[in-house]
């Protein structure tokens, strides 16, 4: 007879039910919901894996595919090094464009990690194309009342500017040439360039002081160097711009990328298509970019520019690594205290 009730009692576990401990039931069906939620969430991050490792694998056979370019330019004639490096540096622009959209999903490791493999691939494109096409590069810098009375060439010289502002302030034209811009040795002076002279050209700023820059246009890319207590505005930048020791200075940019060094006590009112990046800052502040001038649409179609996704505010702090809590070297300038007038 005992028998027979514990075959029952198998057959029918539903009936045994109440000879389970709660706690042990509770604790079984939680160990089940805890299983089911790991499943799901490893379901979930599935996509966003699949996807990083696609731009992994992708951007590692771009990059690759440049450096080859850039490789075969040494020892080249200057037609056929002239030729591989227009296609690397059409390249090196998709890969960046690539990133551009593939920065929603990335994890910030990886982020960065392309940002960092791209300035570098972008360097040494700028070399290779000044070890294949070597020019001279020039500096201009405002003309004194020595250099006014001093002939020159009327062939190569620009042609007098009528709209230089009073005030002993002067206007600098450009050669329209692939050769770099470069402004250096400045104090307390206006200067102003237009589309036409930048276009798609690199420009380097250094050792400015109390200076006012107006660049209306398009460079390719900006750097700027050794800045005190001066005044940056400039166009749709085509692809990056990198500051290095500015100092109580304004600068209004927009980039595809922005790398900032050593710079103190700076409002960057900002474009960027990607996160702009700070390292051994202070006291840099951030808005979003305001300056406007007529051809400005043209300049961002000439650039590249996405007008629609900008990440002024997204800053990443190499300097600061504590997850969760802000960075004290950057904030975001309140939108009172934003500047409007850019007469």
């Amino acid at each position: 007879m005992a028998a027979a009730v514990e075959d029952y009692d198998a057959l029918h576990p539903e009936n045994n039910a109440s000879k389970v401990p709660e706690w042990l039931t509770k604790r079984h069906q939680s160990r089940l919901e805890d299983a089911e939620k790991r499943r799901e969430a490893k379901d979930s991050l599935k996509p966003e894996q699949e996807q990083t490792d696609f731009f992994k694998s992708e951007f590692d056979r771009e990059r690759a595919a440049v450096e080859a370019l850039l490789s075969a330019c040494a020892g080249a004639d200057r037609a056929a090094a002239e030729e591989r490096l227009e296609r690397a540096t059409a390249q090196t622009a998709r890969l960046q464009k690539f990133l551009n959209d593939s920065v929603l999903f990335l994890p910030q490791y990886e982020l960065r990690k392309a940002q960092a493999a791209l300035q570098s691939l972008q360097a040494a494109l700028n070399e290779a194309r000044d070890e294949a096409l070597p020019k001279k590069k020039f500096a201009f810098r405002a003309r004194s009342k020595a250099t006014e009375k001093t002939p020159t060439n009327t062939q190569d010289s620009p042609p007098p500017q009528s709209d230089v502002p009073d005030g002993g302030s002067s206007k600098a034209a450009l050669k329209p040439e692939s050769e770099p811009c470069v402004f250096s040795d400045l104090s307390d002076e206006t200067l102003t360039i237009a589309a036409s002279e930048i276009e798609r050209r690199d420009v380097l700023l250094s050792r400015l002081r109390n200076c006012r820059v107006r660049l209306q246009g398009s460079p390719g890319t900006l750097h700027l160097k050794d800045l005190e207590a001066c005044e940056v505005l400039c166009g749709p930048v085509c692809s990056s711009v990198f500051v290095d020791r500015c100092t109580d200075s304004v600068l209004a940019l927009a980039c595809q990328q922005l790398r900032t060094h050593n710079t103190r006590d700076t409002a960057v009112y900002l474009h960027v298509t990607c996160r702009a990046i700070i390292e051994d800052c202070s006291g840099v502040s951030f808005a979003p970019f305001a300056w406007t001038y007529p051809g400005l649409d043209r300049d961002y179609e000439t650039s590249g520019l996405d007008r629609s996704r900008n990440h002024w505010s997204d800053v990443d702090d190499f300097n600061w690594l504590a997850a969760g809590t802000p960075s004290p070297n950057w904030s975001v300038i309140p939108e009172g205290e934003r500047r409007a007038d850019w007469a």
